[in-house]
């Protein structure tokens, strides 16, 4: 009996809800794992950010790294690698930061809007959606989870 790689979809009805299911998820993540992290501006991907980064034991503020490309977190149990690609204005940015050694080392990468440098990422990623459903209210969030085995969701992100 084999683990299925199928689409999961989380819910979160707050902020807070966000927070911990990145928490959750943060606390399973292994060593090159690259967790490509998707939605529009405003939707909580800083605070689905924030909830990974104690998921990994890091205790230091996490913040969108907008303006620098990659922000490095080295004080959990293993690095984070975050990356905001929403200003890039070309591929070759990569090259210049050194993505190769982030991408296939030994820390976790999280990367916003990856979309930007889809021909740069491995074939194995994990992509996380967080989308805004009005009609279901505010602070609703729809987080949808593909290229993690649904086991290791039900397990840990849905409980």
């Amino acid at each position: 009996m084999g683990t299925s790689m199928e689409i999961q979809i989380v819910h979160s009805e707050s902020a807070d809800e966000t927070f911990l299911i990145g928490r959750k998820l943060g606390r399973i993540c292994q060593p090159g794992d690259i967790i490509l992290l998707n939605g529009e501006l405003g939707v909580g991907k800083t605070v689905f950010s924030k909830g990974f980064g104690e998921g990994l034991g890091i205790d230091e503020p996490i913040s969108s790294p907008t303006f620098t490309l990659i922000q490095i977190y080295e004080g959990g149990r293993l690095p984070l690698y975050h990356f905001d690609v929403y200003r890039i204005a070309d591929v070759w940015e990569m090259d210049e930061i050194g993505y190769e050694d982030y991408f296939f080392g030994n820390g976790v990468c999280l990367i916003e809007w990856a979309v930007r440098i889809e021909e740069l990422l491995p074939e194995k990623t994990i992509s996380v959606t967080i989308e805004k459903d009005l009609e279901k209210g505010f602070d609703y969030r729809r987080i949808t989870i593909e290229g993690l085995d649904t086991e290791a969701i039900d397990e840990n992100i849905r409980n």
